[in-house]
């Protein structure tokens, strides 16, 4: 069987004991951003995305080597398996090269093929097949065909015989390995997608995918963010596109690979029937592949940029722990305005409306003078949502007329609803109505982006376009790992993190976290790390991936994430 390591090493480019020393490290438990900061002389300095890489090849091959062994047990078990298809089998990189070469051998519904063989006709596809040679002896199918012709088993003519037999050579030659390698290749390089908007339902100019209305790009070159408009516009019932491309040259190919034969009679059969092994047995799967594979690249890359903007996002500077002043825009239901503390407590709440009468915009600036002066304001933090300019601009008014000028930013509110109607911010804030949770929220982003983005799902903070087009699955594995990054490149602050931040560290569990918040709030602040040992279900292991990413304060002293040892750790 393969020998994953040093696969991964080659593809990689990587030396087999950096690939051994990281995959054992893995096994033991260690995650990845214990193994990039703190164990850099056992993987000679790979950093996270080389482990990524590496880890994410090591379990698509593993689950290769496992269909491997089902493919290899199934196919031994027909009694098919020769030495040459074990050896291609074992061979295998890509799961599309060992599903097609397990195909002829794949356990299959009720088909053409296997119908004409129960009418006895495998004897007419093989004696048809010999005859496919270059100067064979001219035959009359039609003779030979009416041998077979069979009330009893269904066979009413010589005709019905030789479709049968079409039928079954059509299927042999649909499930080779090399010809669906081949043309699926020359799909990718040949065909272009084409798209056209249902014009009977939509009109022009009455869509936000006019410009798919008569679409053409490449199957090769097409961008991501096309492919997903088309998908969307396709399952939004507003389009559809399909691959276009050479029939001839495709069916051309086929012959010149299936048919030797000169004499036009037996020549016109395979003709015909290498013609309905495409159309009818190979053109949807091998269309199907393609797109699915262009898809796949069109997500991966999609979802390389959410992830690159969500880590912008997750590691802005932070304005500071001062007093703020977070401010949820509005037009009808006016500005909710809550007030926070430097450690990001709630304190105080109250809605405002500066954008309908004079009356009320004067009372609106009265209360925003207050709470600056009572609180002693550092920070304003106004959404960027519906009326942020108009709200903008009626701070910067009544900022003007006072002495001491808090920073004022506008913060990007994505997701922040959602976060006010969840059940994490009801279990924060279970007095509050989800519009104070919400300014909440934003005025916590400014003081502390990481902190409080963690709380909501990757998804929901607007970190790109077609997330919800891109397959879920792989998008929440990315952007939790880019969660899991950024925290751990940060690090934490054990007296001040919330359960939610503490999950995202290496080692600790939601469990575990939860656990510690609860040891916190019943034994007062951590003085050192060490006290994590005395957290329920915390043990020594998870203690050794956790301890060098959790700090504290002590006195006006900031932590920093300095290297562990095993030796000495606060």
């Amino acid at each position: 069987m393969l020998n994953i390591p040093q696969q991964l090493a080659t593809e990689l480019n990587l030396r087999p004991h950096q690939v051994e020393n990281a995959l054992e490290l893995f096994a033991e438990g260690a995650t990845i951003p214990f193994v990039a900061r703190y164990r850099k002389e056992r993987t000679e300095e790979m950093d996270e995305v080389q482990l990524r890489n590496l880890q994410d090849r090591y379990n698509y091959l593993t689950e290769i080597e496992e269909r491997k062994k089902t493919i290899l047990n199934s196919i031994g078990e027909q009694g098919k398996l020769t030495d040459a298809l074990k050896a291609k089998i074992e061979a295998c990189l890509q799961k599309n090269e060992l599903e097609d070469l397990y195909l002829p051998y794949r356990p299959k519904r009720r088909t053409r093929a296997a119908i004409a063989r129960e009418k006895g006709l495998e004897p007419l596809a093989l004696f048809i097949q010999s005859l496919n040679v270059k100067n064979g002896a001219l035959v009359p199918l039609e003779g030979e065909a009416a041998k077979y012709v069979s009330e009893e088993k269904g066979v009413k003519s010589a005709e019905d015989a030789l479709k049968g037999a079409a039928d079954i050579l059509a299927e042999e030659v649909a499930d080779k390995a090399e010809l669906r390698a081949y043309l699926r290749e020359y799909l990718l390089d040949e065909g272009v997608f084409v798209s056209r908007i249902k014009n009977d339902e939509h009109p022009e100019g009455t869509t936000k995918f006019e410009m798919y209305r008569n679409f053409q790009a490449k199957v090769r070159n097409i961008a991501p963010h096309n492919l997903l408009a088309l998908c969307r516009g396709e399952n939004e019932g507003i389009l559809s596109f399909e691959i276009e491309y050479d029939d001839e040259a495709v069916l051309s190919y086929l012959e010149s690979q299936e048919i030797r034969v000169k004499h036009s009679r037996i020549r016109a059969f395979y003709q015909d029937m290498v013609k309905d092994a495409f159309n009818r047995l190979m053109k949807t799967s091998l269309i199907g592949d393609v797109i699915a594979e262009k898809k796949l690249y069109a997500d991966i890359e999609s979802i390389k940029t959410f992830e690159t903007n969500l880590r912008e996002l997750l590691l802005s500077a932070p304005a500071g722990m001062k007093p703020t002043l977070a401010v949820d825009p509005g037009f009808r239901t006016g500005c909710k305005v809550a007030v926070l503390d430097q450690t990001g407590k709630f304190l105080e709440y109250q809605a405002i409306f500066p954008h309908q009468a004079a009356e009320q915009r004067a009372k609106a600036a009265q209360t925003l003078k207050k709470f600056i002066e009572k609180y002693k304001i550092g920070l304003i933090a106004i959404g960027n949502g519906t009326a942020s300019r108009e709200t903008d601009e009626f701070v910067a008014e009544v900022l003007q007329s006072m002495e001491a000028k808090p920073i004022k930013v506008m913060v990007n509110e994505s997701g922040a609803s959602i976060y006010s109607a969840s059940k994490l911010a009801g279990e924060e804030f279970p007095d509050l109505d989800v519009t104070v949770r919400g300014a909440i929220s934003i005025g916590r982003r400014l003081q502390d982006p990481l902190a409080e983005l963690v709380k909501i799902d990757p998804k929901s903070i607007g970190v790109g376009q077609y997330q919800h087009d891109v397959d879920q699955k792989l998008l929440k594995k990315k952007l939790d790992e880019t969660v899991e990054s950024c925290v751990n490149y940060v690090g934490v602050d054990l007296n001040m993190a919330s359960k939610e931040l503490l999950t995202f560290v290496s080692g600790i569990t939601p469990t575990v976290a939860n656990n510690i918040v609860i040891y916190r709030n019943e034994n007062g602040v951590f003085k050192n790390r060490r006290q994590l040992l005395k957290v329920p279900k915390l043990g020594p292991k998870a203690f050794e991936q956790a301890a060098g990413f959790c700090g504290y304060v002590e006195g006006k002293t900031l932590w920093i994430i300095l290297p562990y040892t095993q030796k000495a750790i606060n």
